[in-house]
């Protein structure tokens, strides 16, 4: 994993080196993705199941497209915290501080972009792990809002209040125009890894999550504009429901951000 390309805006110095100051365990790495299940890293117009949105990708842009709808998505930023992976064996992270249930990526407020275009996964951290199976990815969509967030705000102002940010297009019937989609959503996120991600000593382990974002703005067979999904306006929980249910984690050496276990995924 190239780990040269971090999305995190806030610096994870501290993060990689305690996570590098160990040379015990194994090298384990999360990344994000955006890459559709069963479609090409880089497609020229691939629909997924009948029914579902047609996913092109262009430069930096990925272009959803469902009958004569288009929405063009130029960025897709997200605020997490409390991500780690959890060990077989435990019932759930919890706050406990050195009970080895899980391991810790990221505690803090983190800003991540989701890689759009024809990038199939880009790097967010990585850590040294103790040798073992993890069955659970869990996370927290983020809304910074309280003076444990100050710093976080201070340094991204446009995310006060504020946990998902989308801008793009918007192309209803060949009629355009520019949107800004913003979500509170403030939410825990369990996400299951079957077959469980075997951490070995001495050897590098990648998980990647990947977010679904062509069905963000999907209402049955049609699409919606993403600014109907902002807060008061008439989409706001089919959207927020919908990006809810987008999310899933899986074994990903490659890269390619397809599930290593599940070649079809």
């Amino acid at each position: 994993m190239n780990t040269n390309k971090r999305l995190l805006v806030l610096p994870l110095a501290g993060v990689l080196l305690a996570g590098c100051a160990d040379n015990t365990g194994g090298h384990l790495s999360l990344a994000l993705s955006s890459v559709r299940p069963g479609a090409p890293v880089a497609s020229a117009g691939v629909a997924g199941v009948a029914g579902s949105p047609a996913v092109v990708t262009a430069g930096d842009s990925t272009i959803i497209t469902m009958g004569n709808d288009t929405i063009i998505l130029r960025s897709v930023q997200l605020v997490l915290r409390e991500i780690e992976l959890k060990r077989v064996e435990a019932a759930a992270c919890d706050s406990v501080s050195g009970n080895g249930d899980c391991e810790e990526f990221e505690s803090g407020t983190t800003l991540v972009s989701l890689p759009l275009g024809a990038t199939a996964t880009e790097a967010v951290v990585a850590v040294n792990a103790p040798a073992g199976m993890y069955d659970q990815l869990e996370f927290k969509v983020h809304k910074p809002e309280s003076s444990d967030d100050a710093a976080f705000i201070a340094a991204n102002p446009d995310f006060n209040g504020i946990s998902i940010r989308v801008t793009g297009t918007y192309s209803q019937a060949g009629t355009r125009s520019d949107f800004t989609f913003t979500s509170d959503l403030d939410a825990s996120q369990e996400v299951s890894l079957s077959p469980p991600l075997t951490v070995t000593d001495g050897q590098p382990a990648n998980v990647t999550l990947r977010v679904d974002i062509a069905n963000w703005f999907v209402n049955g067979s049609a699409l919606v504009n993403p600014a109907t999904g902002n807060k008061g306006q008439a989409n706001e929980s089919l959207v927020r429901g919908n990006i809810e249910a987008s999310f899933e984690a899986f074994r990903d050496d490659n890269h390619d951000g397809h599930d290593d276990d599940h070649p079809d995924n």
